[in-house]
């Protein structure tokens, strides 16, 4: 287990807490919609890494279960196969269960919300959906 790594309290084996900022840009790609070969994401991102750097920064996101591949012929297309709010859900999961109070953790969360957010929180816990969210 690696430290960007923690146990889920949910009982899914590792949830990714932290990522590194290859992994966020790669992330962030796949995230807008698409599925890329390994040259494809060199050419999408804003840097040029080496092919042997992607391709590692790949099996990781895939041991960390957030990239999913499939075989294109004699290609590999590399896909997100968590949602990003998913990803958000499990660091905020994690986050409570860490802090050995999740009820005061909450409390200081909704503390820290503006009155827009308070209002979205509301609407969410009284009808159980994201209408009229962002």
């Amino acid at each position: 287990m690696t430290a960007a790594l923690a146990q889920d309290p949910a009982g899914r084996e590792d949830v990714p807490t932290r990522l590194g900022a290859l992994e966020t840009q790669i992330m962030e790609l796949l995230w807008a919609g698409g599925e890329f070969t390994v040259r494809e994401l060199i050419t999408s991102l804003p840097t040029e890494p080496a092919y042997t750097t992607i391709a590692t920064v790949l099996s990781n996101l895939k041991k960390k279960e957030l990239v999913c591949a499939r075989k294109e012929g004699h290609a590999t297309r590399y896909f997100a196969c968590v949602a990003r709010e998913e990803l958000t859900v499990r660091r905020i999961e994690h986050a409570l269960e860490a802090s050995g109070n999740r009820a005061a953790s909450m409390l200081h969360f909704v503390n820290t919300l503006t009155d827009s957010d308070r209002e979205l929180l509301r609407r969410l816990l009284d009808h159980g959906d994201a209408e009229g969210s962002e």
